[in-house]
C-alpha cells in the first residue's frame, strides 16, 4: 500500500471519526447560551474535533475554550448571514448539497467499513499478508574490526589455536560494540556493507572467517553464530496497518457495488483520463 493511499485512508477516517458525535440529550449538558440558541457539550466536542492539529498539544481546558469561541463565533455571524438572507444564496446552497452528501458518504463508510471490521477480518487479512512475504534467512555476528590486514590474520591464528572469539573482541576490536563482544545481533542481507554481507552469510553455523574481509572500515574477522529464517512481525506489531488494508479493501467493494447499479459519466476527456489513471491506481493491490 502506497504512501498516498495510506495517508488518504487516514484522513478518510479521520472525517469520519469527527462527524460521529451524539449523545443523548440528559447525557449532553448546556456548557453556553448565545442569545436563545444552546451550545451542548456534543457540539462542543464537535468542535474540539475539528481543531487544527497544531493545537493538539495543548492543555485540555485551553483547548475546550478555544473550541468554545469558535462555536459563539459561529452562531453570531450565522445569525447574522440569516437576517441578510444569505441562506437563499445559490452558492451557499450549492455547498450545502455538497457538504450533506459528503456527511452521508461519511456515515455509510463509518457503517459499512469502519464499525464493520471484525477482528476476524484483520486476523484473515494478516494471515494472507505474511503468505506473500518470501521468507528471508538471517545471521547471527560477530565481528572483530582492527585496521590492517596484518591484525587481522593474527587475530584469526589466535583462534585457530582456540582462543575465546568475545575476548579477542574486547581486547582487539576497534568497533564501538567491542565491548559486547563485537556482537551485531541478527540481520538479513541487506542491512550490511556488500564484502561484510557477502562472508557473513557463506559462512556455517559457528564457523569463522578464515580470511580478512576488507571494507570500507577496515578488516574484519567474522563469527557467525547462528542462522535461521526470519521471524514474520506479530498481529500485535503491526495491527493498525493491516486494519487500514482491510478498510481499503472493504471501502473499495462498496464503491465498486455501487458503480455496478449507477452510471459514471465524465464529459472532459482529459479529466476522465486522469480519473481513471487514479482510481487504477488505488485500485491495485
Amino acid at each position: 500500500m502506497s504512501r498516498y493511499k495510506t495517508l488518504a485512508l487516514a484522513a478518510l477516517v479521520a472525517i469520519v471519526a469527527a462527524g460521529g458525535v451524539a449523545r443523548a440529550e440528559e447525557n449532553d449538558p448546556i456548557v453556553a447560551k448565545v442569545g436563545d440558541q444552546e451550545i451542548r457539550q456534543s457540539e462542543l466536542d464537535l468542535a474540539i474535533s475539528s481543531l487544527d492539529p497544531q493545537l493538539e498539544r495543548m492543555p485540555e481546558e485551553q483547548k475546550r475554550a478555544a473550541a468554545l469561541s469558535s462555536v459563539i463565533d459561529v452562531k453570531l455571524l450565522a445569525k447574522d448571514a440569516e437576517k441578510e438572507g444569505l441562506q437563499n444564496d445559490e452558492a451557499y446552497k450549492q455547498r450545502i448539497a455538497f457538504l450533506t452528501e459528503r456527511e452521508l458518504h461519511n456515515a455509510f463508510f463509518k457503517k459499512h467499513v469502519v464499525d464493520a471490521i471484525t477482528e476476524d477480518d484483520v486476523k484473515a487479512r494478516y494471515e494472507k499478508e505474511i503468505a506473500a512475504i518470501p521468507v528471508q534467512e538471517e545471521v547471527k555476528a560477530r565481528h572483530i574490526l582492527v585496521k590492517t590486514e596484518e591484525e587481522a590474520k593474527e587475530i584469526i591464528k589466535e583462534l585457530d589455536a582456540g582462543k575465546s572469539f568475545v575476548d579477542l573482541a574486547k581486547a582487539k576490536s576497534t568497533d564501538p560494540n567491542k565491548d559486547d563482544g563485537g556482537d551485531l545481533g541478527y540481520f538479513t542481507k541487506g542491512r550490511m556493507v556488500p564484502e561484510f554481507e557477502a562472508a557473513a552469510f557463506a559462512l556455517e553455523k559457528g564457523a569463522y572467517t578464515k580470511e580478512p574481509v576488507k571494507t570500507q572500515f577496515g578488516y574484519h574477522v567474522i563469527l557467525v553464530e547462528d542462522k535461521r529464517p526470519q521471524a514474520p512481525p506479530t498481529l500485535e506489531q503491526v495491527e493498525p496497518q493491516v486494519r487500514q488494508l482491510v478498510m481499503r479493501d472493504k471501502y473499495l467493494a462498496l464503491l465498486a457495488s455501487a458503480k455496478e447499479s449507477t452510471e459514471v459519466e465524465i464529459s472532459d476527456a482529459e479529466l476522465k483520463k486522469a480519473y481513471d489513471a487514479a482510481n487504477a491506481a488505488r485500485e491495485a493491490r
